[in-house]
């Protein structure tokens, strides 16, 4: 008859195993939380607190605290927008963007919420923007448009929703901000493509600029690589289209300057658009 084994060698290793698992029962919240006591005003007053501090990184902490443990009530609802300012000043601006999509998608009727579009439309404007940027004067323009893009249509979708909300008058003069920077994004690539030899492409790029960015300072700049896009290709009747455009509205010849709206001559700028494959 076999012997009975006394002691099993799984035996040190279940006693180990059910030791780990009583540790993980115990979160570090249950054992030490210096936050377990407080209320959900408490939360909220020391997170605006550290807000008002610039302690941006504690505020958005607390903020975060403050909703897992107090979900419903005024002080979750208005902390889900206030972590969003707090995720924009701590440069997190993918949490910034997160947040005031998640308080947009909760609360589509708050008050506060034209601010949490307000929000988003200043993230994308700022993103992108170093610490060298906010000191030294940089072509904000030359970067990648995608960001400013974004933040366009922050502030379209704004002023569309609440055109008398508070953040419209500012986002009024973002946008006419960022309608300079897209246009005169396409003169860079179309100044890149002139540079390279690739003259329609340039041109193409001037007949966005003429057909989305009017009234900006980016036109004039616009029509004089498309006469000197159009030159090089040899096409002497669309240069001179375009150079009659150019001295129709910018006879004293100032394109630094803020643009009017061009009265175009119906006839040449057709010959340039058809040709381009740009009408309608």
């Amino acid at each position: 008859m076999p012997k009975l084994r006394t002691h099993s060698p799984l035996l040190p290793f279940l006693l180990v195993f059910g030791l780990m698992l009583g540790a993980c029962s115990e979160t570090p919240d249950e054992t030490n939380d210096e936050y377990s006591e407080w209320s959900a005003e408490q939360f909220y007053n020391e997170a605006r607190g550290a807000l008002n501090e610039k302690r941006y990184d504690k505020a958005a902490k607390l903020y975060e605290k403050l909703e897992a443990r107090y979900p419903f009530g005024k002080y979750a609802t208005q902390s889900q927008l206030d972590v969003a300012y707090a995720y924009y000043k701590n440069d997190e601006p993918d949490s910034a963007i997160a947040a005031a999509d998640r308080f947009i998608k909760l609360n589509p009727a708050h008050p506060n919420v034209d601010y949490a579009y307000y929000i988003k439309g200043l993230v994308n404007y700022n993103r992108g923007i170093g610490f060298i940027d906010r000191f030294i004067p940089t072509d904000s323009s030359q970067r990648d448009p995608g960001s400013t893009l974004d933040s366009f249509k922050d502030f379209e979708e704004l002023l569309r929703r609440f055109p008398n909300s508070r953040y419209a008058e500012d986002s009024r003069k973002r946008i006419i901000s960022l309608r300079n920077n897209l246009a005169m994004h396409e003169i860079h690539v179309a100044d890149f493509y002139m540079r390279r030899g690739a003259y329609l492409a340039a041109a193409r790029r001037c007949a966005e600029v003429l057909r989305k960015y009017q009234r900006t300072q980016a036109v004039p700049v616009a029509l004089e690589i498309m006469e000197q896009a159009y030159r090089k290709l040899g096409m002497t009747q669309l240069a001179d289209d375009a150079k009659r455009v150019y001295e129709a509205n910018y006879a004293e010849g100032a394109p630094g300057q803020a643009a009017k709206d061009v009265n175009y001559d119906p006839s040449a700028v057709e010959k340039i658009w058809k040709f381009i494959g740009l009408e309608d």
